[in-house]
C-alpha cells in the first residue's frame, strides 16, 4: 500500500526548475560556465531578436509611419553598416579596457536606443535610433569572443562556443515569433520596449556582476570535472606556479610543457602519442584535459613557429593599422575569415527570402510556415551544439586539426543536403534535407570561432574578431540585395511561377561558394599548425 509523502519530504524534493538547473550545470561543466554561457548567449540572442522583430513588425511599421519596402530595408542595412564601421574601434577597446563593463555599458546603450526607436514619431527618428543601435551592437562580437577565450580552457572552447552561439538562433526565433505576436496584439512600439527592458536587465542586473577574467587565459573556468568547488566564477584562477599564455599552458619556468610531452607529466600520468595523438593527461578524475591539446600535439611533432610573425613583448598593443596587417598575414586566419563571411552571406540571403520561397515553391500556408521554422530552428540549435561538442571530443582523441576538419565537413554537407532540398517541390520530402543542411551549416561556426582563438595571440582577440565582424556585417548587408537582383535576373520574363524559379536557381547558384568553403578549410589545414605554434610563441613573449 502506498504512503503519502510528508510535507518535509516534499520540501526536500527539488522542483523542475532546480532539476533542470542541475542538469544544465552538469552538461556545461559547472555553475560558473553555465553563468557565462547564459549571459554571453543572451547578448547574442538580444541582437538577433532585435533583427527578427524588425522583420516581424514590418507591416505595422510601414502602416504606422507610412514608409516603403525600400525604407524598411534601409533600417536594417544602415544599422549593419554603422555596426561594421564601429566594430574596429570596439575591438581595440576589447583588447585594452575592462571587457565586462564595456559589454554592460554597450548593452545599456542598446536599451536606450531601443526605447528611442519605440518613441519614434517619424521615419527619420527611427532611422537615427537604428544607427545608434548598430554602433552599440558592434561591441558584442569582439567582447563575447575575447571573454570566452579567457573564461574557457582551449580543450572545451568549441563545445562552449556551440552553446553560446545558440543565442543567435534562439534570439532570431524569439524576435520573429514573439516580436510579431506582441506587435500584432499591442503595437510595434511595445515590442521595442520589451526588448529594451530585457536589455536593461541584462546590462545592469546580470552582466555588471560578472567578474572580469585575467587576459591570456589565466582566468579559465575549470569544469566540475577539473576542480573541486566552484567559486563565484565557477572555477579557479591560476597563480604563479600555473601561468598560462593565451590559453596555452606554460610552466612556472617559462618552458612549454608540451615540449616535454614525450616524457613524464603530472607525476608520470601523461604520455604523448607519436602517431599524431595528443598528450593525454589523466588525473585522478580519469579524463583531465586542461591544456591546449592542439598545441601539445603540434609541439610534439616539432612544428616551429613562423619566425617573422612572433610578436615581441608589448607588440600586441600596436596601432590599428599594424594590427590589421599582422592579422591578415596569418594564412589560416585569412582562410577562416573568408569561410565565415561566405557562410554568413549565404545565411543572410536565405533568411531574407526563405518565407517567399517556401510559399511560392513549396506552396505552403502561412500557418504551416511556423511549424517548418520550428523544425529548422531546432535542428540548427542541435547542429551548433553537436558541432562544438564533437570537435572537442575528437580533438581529445588525437586530431589536432579537428577545428578545421569539422567546419570543412559541415560546409560540404550543408551544400550537398540543401541541393536536393531546393530542387524538390514536395515540402514533406524537402524539409528533412533542408533541416539537416541548416544543422550542418550551424555546426561549422563553433569550431571556426575556437580555431581563430588558437591562431591569434590572446591580446589581439578583440581586434581579430572586430576585423571579421566588419567583413561579416558587410557581407550580411549586401546579401539580400545580391540574392534579390540575381533572382530577378534568373526569373526571365516574370511570368507565372517564374519568381519562385528565380529564387530556387539563386539558392542553387549560391551553394557553389558554400561548397567552396569546404575546400578553403582543407587548405587551412596546411598553415594551421604553424599559426598555432606562432600564436603560442607570441603569447609566451608577452608573459615574460
Amino acid at each position: 500500500m502506498g504512503t503519502r509523502r510528508s510535507a518535509a519530504d516534499r520540501a526536500d524534493t527539488p522542483g523542475v526548475g532546480a532539476r533542470l538547473g542541475v542538469r544544465a550545470r552538469r552538461l556545461l561543466g559547472g555553475s560558473g560556465r553555465t553563468r557565462v554561457v547564459l549571459l554571453l548567449g543572451a547578448v547574442l540572442a538580444l541582437n538577433s531578436a532585435d533583427t527578427g522583430a524588425i522583420g516581424a513588425a514590418a507591416a505595422q511599421l510601414e502602416a504606422d509611419l507610412g514608409i516603403s519596402h525600400a525604407q524598411l530595408g534601409l533600417l536594417a542595412s544602415a544599422s549593419s553598416g554603422v555596426g561594421a564601421l564601429a566594430a574596429i574601434p570596439m575591438g581595440m577597446l576589447a583588447d585594452r579596457v575592462h571587457r565586462v563593463r564595456l559589454l554592460a555599458v554597450t548593452v545599456a546603450a542598446w536599451a536606450v536606443a531601443m526605447v528611442a526607436g519605440g518613441l519614434a514619431a517619424d521615419y527619420r527618428w527611427l532611422l537615427v535610433s537604428r544607427l545608434l543601435l548598430g554602433a552599440a551592437v558592434a561591441a558584442s562580437g569582439p567582447v563575447v569572443v575575447s571573454l570566452t577565450g579567457d573564461f574557457i580552457p582551449p580543450a572545451d572552447r568549441a563545445a562552449v562556443l556551440g552553446w553560446i552561439l545558440t543565442g543567435e538562433i534562439v534570439g532570431a526565433g524569439v524576435g520573429l515569433v514573439a516580436g510579431g505576436e506582441v506587435a500584432a496584439a499591442l503595437s510595434w512600439r511595445s515590442a521595442f520596449f520589451l526588448l529594451a527592458a530585457a536589455s536593461l536587465v541584462l546590462a545592469v542586473a546580470l552582466l555588471w556582476q560578472l567578474p572580469e577574467p585575467a587576459r591570456g587565459g589565466a582566468g579559465w573556468l575549470r569544469g566540475d570535472r577539473r576542480t573541486a568547488p566552484d567559486d563565484a566564477c565557477g572555477g579557479r584562477t591560476t597563480g604563479a606556479d600555473d601561468r598560462t599564455a593565451g590559453g596555452r599552458v606554460a610552466g612556472a619556468d617559462g618552458r612549454d610543457p608540451a615540449g616535454e610531452a614525450a616524457g613524464a607529466r603530472d607525476g608520470g600520468r601523461g604520455v604523448a602519442r607519436e602517431n599524431g595523438g595528443l598528450g593525454a593527461r589523466s588525473g585522478e578524475a580519469g579524463d583531465d584535459h586542461t591544456g591546449d591539446e592542439a598545441h601539445e600535439v603540434i609541439a610534439a611533432r616539432g612544428i616551429a613557429p613562423a619566425p617573422g610573425r612572433v610578436l615581441p613583448a608589448g607588440a600586441a598593443d600596436m596601432s590599428l593599422a599594424r594590427a590589421a596587417v599582422y592579422l591578415l598575414r596569418i594564412p589560416s586566419n585569412r582562410l577562416l575569415i573568408i569561410a565565415s563571411v561566405i557562410g554568413y552571406f549565404f545565411f543572410a540571403g536565405l533568411r531574407t527570402f526563405a518565407v517567399v520561397f517556401a510559399t511560392q515553391h513549396y506552396r505552403v500556408s502561412q500557418t504551416a510556415l511556423g511549424a517548418i521554422a520550428l523544425v529548422v530552428g531546432v535542428t540548427a540549435l542541435a547542429g551548433a551544439v553537436a558541432g562544438g561538442r564533437y570537435t572537442d571530443r575528437i580533438l581529445r582523441h588525437g586530431r589536432a586539426d579537428a577545428r578545421i576538419l569539422v567546419p570543412a565537413a559541415g560546409y560540404t554537407a550543408a551544400a550537398l543536403l540543401l541541393l536536393p532540398g531546393f530542387l524538390l517541390s514536395s515540402v514533406a520530402l524537402a524539409l528533412p534535407l533542408i533541416a539537416l543542411g541548416t544543422a550542418a551549416l550551424a555546426a561549422a561556426n563553433p569550431p571556426l570561432d575556437a580555431a581563430r582563438l588558437d591562431i591569434v595571440p590572446a591580446r589581439m582577440w578583440g581586434r581579430a574578431e572586430s576585423l571579421r565582424t566588419l567583413l561579416r556585417l558587410a557581407a550580411e548587408g549586401i546579401a539580400p540585395a545580391t540574392f534579390g537582383l540575381l533572382a530577378d535576373a534568373l526569373a526571365g520574363d516574370g511570368g507565372p511561377g517564374e519568381g519562385a524559379i528565380g529564387l530556387r536557381d539563386t539558392f542553387l547558384v549560391m551553394l557553389v561558394p558554400l561548397l567552396a568553403n569546404g575546400l578553403l578549410m582543407l587548405l587551412a589545414r596546411g598553415s594551421y599548425p604553424v599559426d598555432v605554434a606562432t600564436a603560442t610563441a607570441s603569447d609566451r613573449q608577452a608573459h615574460r
